[in-house]
């Protein structure tokens, strides 16, 4: 291990770049003669469009082109298609490019004006003519499935789109029927804007020489895209490239197809010059997909002894307008981690689809596993409070015990081996949790409420169910290595972390490595980022391409050097004769390679290793999180004055980027549980359309944090990394409300939902009696 390699705490190689200002992001992204396109969006939130007029805007001054939905550019392809309980059927709708006779959502585009200057399509779309007429509007999931809301879609009953059933409900209900207690809970899992700290943009060039197409966007999945621009278009694959340089943030919400990105390229094939959008932040909020909205009802049965004999669930998951191209993923994904880290012998599951007429849901952080941990870990401090049972007490008696690995859950997974009361022990004892006691009488005397509370969680990552990343390195006549992967980086410092697996397999300096990622022409197969994947899979290829570079290398080695192979020993970028001081570096072998006198025969020239990591099972990080919180009774402001964290996620690639990925996941989840919510009234007008009404967390929101990872290396890939980036979103939002409801418990108060605003803390405490 070298001062560069896997576990050391490398300084990202790229911040030198962005903080002095040569980041590479769209809008720096100037081609020649580009024209600007901007989209004139529904202000309706349900209306049929009776009529567009744009003769006043394709008259404007340096108007190019006008396109509305009666182009016809088709739709976006859901690409997740959940499976169904039986008896029921999937009524999917895409989303249209441009809406044709019915708007869905404030913010449904409806036409699309290029010129050659924003000011100047903006002021067009301005004089476009729409007869718009309004409809009653289906607006929460809860309201929208009941008898008598508006319709959404007229071939979708109780607006439904699909119900998706998991787990045995023979068994659940028996175990329901038997069970000596049972607690209930009706929670929501509040909508919110996901926020990327770059907006999305894109920029659109068609080749007519070549009939090819060339998006420059941000994105987190390069190749996915592609993909999925060939079928709106009806073309092959091979017409269209996707180029991503610099992503100011993604966290799910860049992983689709939107219908800009098809805009700017159809327009740029009619008018033969570059189109670029940029969205505005207002736009961002009524126009990039949202994330969470569920609506939930959960029950935990439990024996005498107070341990779990099964848990059933009923969520109502909202949509939006249209099944977006992961809209089904998140409802559905995190239901495989449904049990948590507890014994559970026995679940059912249903969800039900629903659309409104709001903006379409697609993965945000965690993209389901949040969700579901929020859910159960409510249900473990309600149930403590209603059987009488310590909250910890009631943990450690449900806890799945070490020798219980690996486990085998209700839903099908195999955990590997985890340690979940040793984790939460550690959290405990950095959390002081035993002498809260003092801290709430402490509280008392300066008329504040105290509290503590926890989340234990595990989660499923790391890729598996057939997914695979790709990897390829190719050194040049210098000896310097450049690496392609499908993996696309969005701020999580790809070109630290790649690099530093590539010097410790080939003992490289940083200073001759290269990444390069985001160029569907020169990396033409990969997954792209999610689901804590990029490690895992991403240098699990790494690590497999690198074996392949070594042992081609070899082979020259052992011609320049004489030496048979089997007595060349590897390491810090060196081959040498067992025994012997005779040695050659991996850069001089790598020019060798290019001189055909120096190869032994049959030789190719050049040096490169090309391999795919196809893992044979998720990885399974877990943790615990523990925040304390204090509350003004007077106001209902809540102070978080504390967070710890403790997790095992496995080998830390480099501590420095995991901490960032836990404070950034950490501070999303506090943010949830606290002060964001994407509020809509019952016509389906934002209510909280812009930094003005929607609350994001600010740094002095945010307490120190401590967190510590406990890593035991997971034999699921080369590396021995679990997967980190989902960790912080999962934990942070039960482990706060368990605080604040901690604090107000003294007054009878066992739940409020997200997000815990000081106007929702004073009122219940007045319902509470003050």
């Amino acid at each position: 291990m070298g001062q560069f390699g896997v576990s050391q705490p490398v300084l990202r190689r790229e911040d030198q770049r962005l903080i002095t200002g040569q980041g590479r992001f769209v809008d720096d992204v100037v081609p020649d003669g580009r024209a600007y396109g901007f989209v004139l969006r529904s202000p309706y939130g349900h209306a049929w469009i009776r009529s567009i007029d744009v003769s006043a805007a394709e008259a404007s001054p340096g108007v190019l082109a006008v396109m509305t939905g009666a182009d016809d550019l088709g739709a976006l392809p859901c690409l997740s298609v959940p499976v169904m309980k039986e008896g029921t059927s999937f009524v999917r709708h895409d989303q249209p490019v441009l809406v044709g006779d019915r708007a869905r959502y404030v913010g449904d585009p409806v036409a699309f004006v290029v010129a050659e200057t924003l000011a100047q399509a903006r002021d067009a779309a301005e004089s476009i003519e729409v007869d718009y007429d309004a409809m009653p509007a289906a607006v929460g999931c809860g309201d929208a499935a009941q008898p008598g809301a508006a319709a959404v879609w007229d071939d979708a009953p109780a607006n439904t789109s699909f119900i998706h059933e998991m787990g045995d409900k023979a068994a659940t209900d028996t175990a329901f029927a038997a069970a000596a207690h049972v607690v209930a809970l009706d929670l929501v899992n509040n909508r919110i804007v996901q926020n990327a700290i770059e907006p999305r943009s894109a920029i659109g060039v068609f080749d007519p020489a070549s009939g090819r197409f060339t998006l420059t966007t941000g994105t987190q999945m390069p190749n996915a895209m592609k993909t999925a621009l060939a079928e709106v278009f009806g073309l092959d694959a091979d017409r269209f490239r996707v180029l991503v340089d610099d992503v100011g943030g993604g966290f799910g919400g860049k992983n689709s197809l939107f219908p800009e990105q098809v805009l700017v390229l159809e327009a740029s094939r009619r008018l033969g010059r570059p189109v670029t959008w940029l969205s505005e932040r207002s736009e961002a909020f009524i126009s990039d997909y949202h994330g969470r909205d569920n609506v939930t009802r959960g029950e935990l049965a439990f024996d005498g002894e107070g341990r779990m004999l099964a848990i059933r669930v009923r969520t109502y998951a909202d949509l939006g307008a249209y099944t977006a191209a992961r809209g089904p993923v998140s409802p559905i994904n995190g239901l495989v981690m449904m049990s948590g880290t507890y014994r559970l012998p026995a679940m059912h599951v249903e969800v039900h689809g629903v659309y409104t007429n709001t903006v379409p849901t697609d993965p945000y952080r965690g993209a389901g596993r949040p969700e579901v941990t929020y859910m159960l870990e409510r249900l473990v401090d309600l149930a403590a409070t209603e059987l009488g049972i310590d909250r910890i007490e009631l943990r450690r008696r449900n806890l799945i015990p070490p020798d219980a690995f690996p486990y085998a859950s209700p839903t099908g997974l195999t955990y590997d081996q985890c340690h979940f009361e040793r984790i939460m022990d550690v959290a405990m004892d950095k959390a002081e949790w035993s002498t809260i006691d003092g801290r709430r009488s402490a509280a008392a005397g300066r008329g504040k409420l105290r509290g503590i509370g926890m989340c234990n969680y595990v989660e499923r990552c790391g890729g598996g169910a057939g997914l695979s990343e790709t990897a390829k390195l190719t050194f040049d006549g210098g000896g310097s290595v450049t690496l392609y992967v499908g993996s696309m980086a969005n701020g999580q410092a790809h070109e630290t972390a790649f690099s530093q697996i590539v010097n410790e397999r080939l003992g490289l300096p940083f200073e001759k490595i290269r990444i390069v990622e985001g160029d569907t022409d020169l990396v033409e197969t990969g997954t792209g980022t999610g689901g804590s994947w990029s490690i895992p899979m991403g240098g699990g290829a790494v690590s497999y391409a690198a074996d392949k570079v070594i042992e081609k290398a070899r082979r020259i080695a052992a011609h320049i050097l004489e030496a048979a192979e089997a007595d060349l020993e590897f390491g810090d970028g060196q081959f040498t004769v067992a025994g012997t001081d005779v040695r050659i570096s991996l850069e001089d072998v790598a020019r060798a390679s290019f001189d055909p006198s120096r190869l032994p025969p049959d030789t190719e020239p050049g040096l490169e290793g090309e391999d795919r990591f196809v893992p044979d099972n998720y990885t399974f990080p877990y943790g615990c999180h523990i925040a304390e919180v204090e509350i003004d009774k007077d106001t209902g402001a809540i102070a978080l004055v504390g967070y710890k964290v403790v997790h095992d996620f496995g080998t830390a690639l480099n501590p420095l980027l995991l901490a960032g990925q836990v404070h950034g996941g950490v501070t999303q989840g506090i943010g949830q549980a606290l002060l964001e919510h994407t509020a809509y009234n019952e016509d389906g007008q934002l209510l909280a359309g812009s930094f003005m009404d929607y609350g994001l967390p600010r740094a002095d929101d945010l307490p120190p944090f401590a967190f510590e990872n406990q890593g035991t290396p997971t034999s699921r890939n080369p590396l021995g990394v679990k997967g980190c980036g989902e960790a912080g979103a999962t934990g942070a939002p039960p482990a706060v409300m368990n605080a604040v409801i901690d604090a107000l418990s003294p007054l009878g108060i066992r739940h409020i939902d997200m997000p815990a605003t000081p106007e929702k803390v004073w009122a219940a405490i007045q319902r509470a009696g003050g």
